[in-house]
This record gives C-alpha cells, sequence and structure tokens, in this order.
C-alpha cells in the first residue's frame, strides 16, 4: 500500500528528472498505488511516470484508468511504447480510448494494429455511441449445437488468456443464433462426452443497438457472468460481461448524480481534471438556472402591492419555496431511480403523478399543520392560515411535478436527471409564489 513517504519520493524523483530512482521507486508500488497516483498527477509528470513502468505493469495500471486520462498518456509518449499498449488493450476498451482521441491519433493507432484486431475493433465502433455494442467484448467461445464437453474445453483453451469471457461458452446454431449458455464450471464438473446442449439453460440476449445502461441492469439483475450480444438479425456478435456491465452502470450513475446537482460530469478523477473543464462543467447549468430564477422575480414583481400592504409575508417566501424545492427534488429523484431500475414505464406517468399527489399532500397538511401552529403563536392565525395553505398546496404541486417531469424527459428521449433537481427548484419557485400570494389575497382579502 502507498504511504505519503513513498509518494512525497515519488514526487521528489519526479521533480528532480532522476528517471533511475523513479524507476526503482515506482517498481515497489502496486496497481492500485499506481493508479491513485496517475490519477492526481499532471499532464507532464503522469507521462514521465508511465514511460518508467515495466511493460506489465503499464497495461495494467493504463486498463484501470479513464479514457480521458489515457488519451492523454497516449498523446504524451511514444508512438511505439503507446502502439504496444494499444494493441494489448481488449477491443471494447480500445474503442472507449479511441473515442477520446482526436482523430489524427485515433488513426494512427488503428494502422497499428494486426488485422485480426483491428476488425475486433470497428465492430465495436460500428455501434452507435451510448449502445450496448459499444461496450461489449467481440471475443467470445462459441459451440454449435452438436458439441460435446471435450470440444467445447478444447476451445476454452485455445481461446485462452486473450479471451476475458472465456468463463462462458455460449451454444449456437448453424445461422449463429443463440441457442443458450454454459458456464466453465459447469463444463469442468461434466463427462467429456456429454453433450454440452444438455447442460445448458435458456437464457436472454441484448441487441447490439439497445441502450447500454438498460442491458447493464438486465445483466446484472440476471446475476449472469455474461450476456449474449445479437445483430438485427439475431447473430451472435458479442458477449456483455458482468464487470463491463457494472462499470457501465458506475459511468451512468455518476452522469445521474452531475445531472441531479446541476452539473455535467466530468469523466475523470477530480484532482485530475483542469479547473477550466470543471468550470465549463458547471457554468452552462448556471446560466440556465440564472435566466430561470428571473420568473421568480418576475412574479415579486407582479405581487408587488401585496408584498408592500402586508410586509410581514415576504419573511416566509425563503421557508416556502425552498420546502416546494425539497418536495419536488424528493419526487424526481425517488422517481428516476425508479426508472434506472425498471420500476417504472413512462406509460405509466398517471399513475406516479396520482401517487406523488397523495405523497405531496400528506407531507402538505402535516408541515402546513406544524406551520400553522407556529405562525399563529408568534404572529396571528390569519397569516398562520396562509402559511399552512400554502404549505400543503405547493407540496402536493410539487411532489406531483417532481414526479412527473422525469418520465416526461424519458417519453422525449432526454436523460430522466436533466429534468431533476435544477429545473423543478426553479420551476417550483415561481409557481410557489404565485400559489403564495393568490392564497394571501383570498385569505386577507389584499
Amino acid at each position: 500500500m502507498q504511504t505519503p513517504h513513498d509518494r512525497e519520493a515519488v514526487l521528489d524523483a519526479l521533480a528532480d528528472q532522476d528517471l533511475p530512482r523513479l524507476a526503482d521507486l515506482v517498481g515497489l508500488l502496486d496497481g492500485d498505488a499506481l493508479v491513485e497516483l496517475l490519477e492526481r498527477l499532471d499532464t507532464g509528470r503522469r507521462a514521465v511516470l508511465f514511460r518508467v513502468l515495466t511493460k506489465s505493469a503499464a497495461l495494467e495500471v493504463f486498463e484501470r484508468l479513464d479514457p480521458a486520462l489515457q488519451a492523454e498518456i497516449v498523446e504524451g509518449l511514444r508512438d511505439e511504447q503507446v502502439a504496444s499498449v494499444f494493441a494489448e488493450l481488449d477491443p471494447d476498451d480500445r474503442v472507449g480510448l479511441l473515442d477520446e482521441l482526436p482523430a489524427t491519433v485515433a488513426h494512427r493507432l488503428m494502422r497499428g494494429l494486426s488485422q485480426h484486431e483491428r476488425d475486433l475493433t470497428a465492430t465495436v465502433l460500428g455501434y452507435p455511441s451510448g449502445s450496448i455494442g459499444r461496450r461489449m467484448s467481440p471475443e467470445f467461445v462459441s459451440v454449435g449445437v452438436g458439441a460435446d464437453v471435450a470440444e467445447a474445453m478444447e476451445r476454452v483453451r485455445r481461446a485462452g488468456p486473450e479471451v476475458d469471457s472465456t468463463h462462458t461458452v455460449v451454444v449456437v446454431d448453424a445461422g449463429r443464433q443463440v441457442v443458450s449458455v454454459v458456464g466453465l464450471p459447469r463444463l469442468v464438473a461434466a463427462d467429456p462426452a456429454e453433450r454440452v446442449l444438455d447442460l445448458t439453460h435458456e437464457v436472454r440476449t441484448a441487441r447490439a443497438d439497445e441502450n447500454a445502461e438498460d442491458v447493464a441492469r438486465r445483466c446484472v439483475g440476471s446475476k449472469a457472468l455474461a450476456l449474449p450480444v445479437v445483430d438485427a438479425e439475431n447473430r451472435l456478435v458479442g458477449l456483455l460481461t458482468v464487470d463491463d456491465a457494472l462499470r457501465v452502470l458506475e459511468d451512468a450513475d455518476s452522469e445521474d448524480q452531475a445531472r441531479i446537482g446541476g452539473t455535467e460530469p466530468l469523466r475523470r478523477p477530480y484532482l485530475s481534471t483542469p479547473i477550466r473543464s470543471i468550470v465549463r462543467s458547471r457554468l452552462t447549468w448556471l446560466f440556465v438556472l440564472a435566466i430561470g430564477a428571473t420568473l421568480t422575480v418576475q412574479v415579486l414583481e407582479v405581487f408587488e402591492s401585496t408584498l408592500e400592504e402586508l410586509v410581514v409575508l415576504s419573511m416566509f417566501i425563503p421557508l416556502l419555496i425552498g420546502t416546494g424545492g425539497n418536495t419536488g427534488n424528493q419526487a424526481a429523484t425517488t422517481v428516476t431511480r425508479a426508472i434506472a431500475l425498471g420500476d417504472v414505464a413512462p406509460r405509466e406517468v398517471g399513475t406516479v403523478v396520482l401517487r406523488e399527489l397523495r405523497v405531496g399532500l400528506s407531507l402538505g397538511v402535516l408541515l402546513g399543520a406544524a406551520g400553522y401552529v407556529f405562525t399563529a403563536l408568534v404572529y396571528d392565525s390569519t397569516i398562520g392560515l396562509v402559511v399552512g395553505l400554502t404549505l400543503a398546496s405547493i407540496c402536493t404541486m410539487a411532489a406531483a411535478v417532481g414526479g412527473a417531469m422525469p418520465l416526461l424527459a424519458r417519453t422525449l428521449g432526454v436523460d430522466p436527471a436533466v429534468f431533476s433537481n435544477p429545473f423543478i427548484s426553479t420551476f417550483v419557485d415561481a409557481t410557489g409564489l404565485v400559489v403564495y400570494f393568490l392564497i394571501a389575497r383570498a385569505v386577507l382579502g389584499l
């Protein structure tokens, strides 16, 4: 495990450009420590450190870095060193790196591959961005329906360590359509003369052009080690392994959490992200929210006379719009998560809205009652009634809107997280104030 002393020693060797000493120091670090160190360095020092790694260590570490960091390392290294590491990557990891590289660098690297590896990479590159075809492994072990266990084991042995999905053998018919799958442990324990088909079980497949996140959730939910991926004619084209599925879900969760918070995902470790990239990831959203906040200003201008007649109403504005925003955000976050898990679909928007109306009303009545009691004790009962009724109304409205927006987003083909917290807060701020002042006018006769 890396200690602060080890890290300081490596940083000192980097600062002194003492490459022999640097090579000795990094040779003592394990893969986890090297990854952590590379993620924390700037671009120049990261390239220098990577140069002194042994070939095996370089490949192990490179595979574990985010594609954005891989791209920076590629652009900072010699062509021959890059080509060596690039050729050792799995085709799906290779495609993730190519997506981050300038076209000229990507073409140069592709030309350096063997024809076989180039064909495998081109297969994955041919599918749309965001589809499971981009994340599957095009290398797999398959046997025909008449194969016995001995033949299947021989194919697994021939595939060797070059194929990372040998733990799953796919049975296909003469047209390369998936019939079933069998796990390697079951093959090992079976009689060599037994038919593979007798050991298998039915399995679901995924279309290569399906959304990567949806397929990854199916793979993890089925508790399968791998999920066969097929083309439009249902022919086997690859496997999605469970480790790749978990990586897809981790990336999707990071993206959702960032967008719920009103920013774009960094797609790389925080400490290695340039300041300009962090600024760019937040600036657009801040502009959008600032423009949305002008609605609140407009509402206050419309009801300016109401505020002038009873200034005490202005004291409760932060409480009311804050409570409404939080209620909407809670509903949106819950429904967004339910969509991701496949618990609800866009066609169920009516059911979701009705449920959230009931939830919002229940919350609003409880909070409104508490608001009424507190405000009536401090001010008077009429002000308390305005606050209580407004809390009940805003919570009901915010919960319904928060529940509906993610489903509307999915219907429109937009990421549900985009429609969540920032936009809901802006919407509820403006409409909540309208509700507040209308109730105040009605109750107080202003």
